[in-house]
């Protein structure tokens, strides 16, 4: 086998052993994010290299790895920490894995929506910590989602699975999109301007992806005139929400609660968040079922020995 593949933090084990019957191949051994140096030393020699949203895959990664490098396949949708320009002059495919986390990213999302309205996690936290003495008419008094108005800053895949759940909780469905207007085709929902859906808005979902238009797209100007009864959810990417912002939000009351999937600088957190209580806080967890990490972990390793063996992958990015 004249393939030689590095993965950059391991992955379920049926996309590690679709990779050995067809390469050599060697994981980080670490259960932990590569150093910049790391990287730069196990990428040397590759042919492929299987890479997560924490590896940022640029130029000086692309030297160190040598020409002989055909191949950038990314665990994940998103792709924002590769340099696709640099790669296509290289003449290096990229690839990503659509499609399979759809569902398991809205039922999250749903998870989220659910829980910070009705305070679930305060209520645990409450619960552990010996607090529930008796049924109390005013305790952890959250906010109704059935017949609520959703809004959707994104609608792709993701969020068009989200609308399709929410139509079970008779939800009214406000779409934004730059450069679209009035109804959404095959949804019952409209699309209307940023303004006027986080005004109207009782839970606003993002599924928006990364670019220079949508960094920190959601500030203070934005928080500010949402409802002070309205949640925010964020399970697309955390730099489109400015969380210093957010923390100020939260703790001043612009709205009432918000619930983070992702983050700005990811693992780091905006300390202001830490604290309190009307926040929820998950790991990016947005795709973390057993079946669609498995799926994902296929759906790489096929894109990946797709490129080396000269065929068209399932999913060309660039």
């Amino acid at each position: 086998m004249s393939w030689n593949v590095f993965v950059t933090r391991r992955i379920p084990e049926p996309g590690l052993e679709l990779l050995r019957n067809e390469c050599q191949i060697e994981v980080n051994p670490h259960d932990r994010v590569l150093t910049r140096e790391e990287l730069l030393g196990f990428v040397k020699g590759r042919s492929g290299l299987l890479t997560l949203l924490t590896d940022k895959i640029d130029s000086a990664v692309m030297d160190a790895t040598g020409s002989q490098l055909k191949v950038i396949s990314n665990y994940a949708v998103g792709y924002d920490n590769i340099d696709l320009k640099e790669a296509k002059s290289r003449g290096i495919v990229v690839t990503n894995t659509p499609g399979v986390l759809t569902e398991t990213t809205a039922d999250l999302t749903w998870a989220l929506i659910m829980a910070i309205a009705r305070r679930i996690v305060e209520g645990d936290a409450f619960t552990r910590a010996g607090k529930y003495k008796a049924w109390d008419p005013l305790l952890l008094l959250g906010g109704d989602i059935f017949g609520k108005t959703l809004g959707f800053i994104g609608f792709g895949r993701i969020g068009q699975a989200v609308a399709r759940r929410a139509k079970g909780f008779n939800m009214k469905l406000l779409v934004y999109h730059p450069k679209k207007s009035g109804v959404v085709p095959d949804f019952d929902a409209r699309y209307v301007s940023l303004s006027d859906l986080l005004k109207e808005s009782d839970f606003v979902s993002i599924h928006a992806p990364l670019t220079q238009e949508t960094r920190h797209l959601i500030g203070g100007k934005e928080l500010r005139s949402m409802k002070s009864t309205a949640y925010l959810t964020n399970t697309a990417r955390g730099p489109i929400v400015d969380e210093a912002a957010l923390a100020k939000a939260l703790k001043d009351k612009w709205i009432a609660g918000a619930a983070l999937d992702v983050y700005e600088e990811e693992p780091k957190i905006h300390p202001g968040l830490l604290d309190l209580s009307n926040v929820i806080l998950a790991p990016h967890i947005g795709s973390a079922s057993l079946e669609t990490r498995t799926k994902m972990a296929l759906i790489a390793a096929e894109n990946l020995l797709a490129v080396l063996k000269g065929k068209e992958p399932l999913h060309r990015v660039n």
